[in-house]
């Protein structure tokens, strides 16, 4: 599995080292075993018996020492294999049978791992000098509602240090987590005018993921960021609104929704907001509220404004909460990402809509690579990279 992986992540090549490791302890088992077959187990008793037992515990130690580690290095570096196939490794690597066949539930996912990082570590050394990433104006990330922009738990996952390896200058929005649209605007524009008054850089380049970009559109349009924004990318943004929120809202008793309300402005304020509003932020995603919000915040002069947006295809394509969601906003606003319907999230001069092959489509949160994990034929980094590469050709 391993190639010339010279300077690539020491977390990729020593997660791959730990495939490795399991992959050997593995054939040499089997070796061993077809050998022991062949051989006879009456034979073996020909030879001293302490010469035999001798050997097969040292064989046992080697190899048993030699997969531990492969463990050890599999469950600390690789983010692909899942925590319960790691917990499982680490508990039943000792147990025959139970052990060979979560190695072959954890190699396929190691292996493809270690390939998909090799390739894109490759493909950035042989763009390295281009610089594809290095726009005219630095790129504000603006996050969706219900997050926060923690240094820890980067709400992008890994996109971010793939921008920044191709060129990119980033910033982020610092908004709270949920408030109304046009409270998160002003938050926006604190944060844009610090750059600005703060830095060389005479405008930003927005990407702003789900409720976000609802956030960036109305600080260009009502709060006189226009001359400060050259783009405005919306990423699975509801731009149209969704109808499952207004339904939800109509139907839950208010008592509930203000107990939950309660609770998450305690939780959020303990995590750093400083009025977190839960009501005022999930309000206005509804249809209506878009529809009045699109009339308030029309498109400006001056600015791209751009769209990005995909589907699941099943509820099987992603977890909690989006998989329970998906059947229900389906039914109520037709084809969409587990959160907003397909046909609400178009906007501005291009709408890309991101469909890989297969069964399992492309989620709310995978076009943020919250999950960290690689989708087959969904390349999350390199669709970013894409999209301030065309920025930077555009000379924004």
């Amino acid at each position: 599995m391993l190639n010339n992986d010279k300077g690539a992540p020491i977390k990729l090549r020593r997660a791959g080292r730990g495939a490795e490791l399991l992959l050997t302890v593995v054939v040499c088992t089997t070796i061993q075993v077809l050998v022991f077959l062949g051989f006879g187990i009456s034979q073996l008793f020909i030879l001293a018996p302490g010469v035999w037992i001798g050997s097969f515990i040292l064989c046992v130690v080697v190899l048993g020492i030699v997969y531990l580690n492969g463990i050890i290095r599999v469950c600390a570096f690789s983010g692909q294999v899942s925590l319960l196939l790691k917990v499982l490794l680490l508990i039943l690597w000792w147990v025959p049978v139970a052990n060979l066949v979560i190695f072959l539930l954890v190699y396929a996912p190691l292996r493809n791992e270690y390939r998909f990082g090799l390739l894109r570590h490759e493909r950035n050394l042989a763009r390295q000098d281009a610089k594809v990433c290095a726009t005219r104006y630095p790129l504000l990330l603006v996050h969706g509602i219900f997050f926060r922009d923690w240094k820890l738990l980067n709400y992008w996952g890994r996109i971010p240090d793939e921008l920044i390896a191709n060129g990119a200058t980033i910033y982020y929005g610092h908004q709270q987590s949920s408030s109304s649209v046009e409270n998160s605007a002003r938050e926006l524009v604190a944060q844009i005018m610090q750059i600005i008054e703060t830095t060389p850089h005479e405008k930003v380049n927005i990407i702003a993921h789900s409720k976000g970009g609802l956030d960036g559109r109305y600080a260009i349009s009502c709060l006189g960021m226009d001359k400060y924004v050259a783009s405005l990318t919306a990423v699975s943004t509801p731009h149209h609104g969704c109808r499952f929120a207004r339904k939800a809202l109509e139907n839950v008793p208010d008592a509930i929704v203000a107990q939950v309300s309660k609770q998450y402005m305690k939780v959020f304020t303990r995590l750093g907001d400083k009025k977190p509003d839960f009501f005022g932020g999930v309000s206005e995603l509804t249809d209506e509220a878009c529809v009045e919000l699109n009339e308030r915040m029309p498109d400006k002069s001056g600015v791209l404004y751009q769209s990005v947006g995909s589907r699941m295809l099943n509820a099987r394509s992603a977890g909690v909460p989006l998989n329970l969601a998906f059947d229900v906003v389906k039914a109520i606003d037709g084809d969409n990402d587990g959160l907003v319907a397909v046909p609400s999230m178009p906007w501005g001069e291009t709408f890309l809509f991101v469909e890989p092959g297969g069964r399992r489509g492309v989620s709310h949160s995978d076009m943020i690579d919250q999950t960290r994990k690689d989708i087959k034929g969904f390349d999350v980094c390199e669709l970013y990279v894409g999209i301030v590469q065309r920025l930077k050709e555009r000379g924004l």
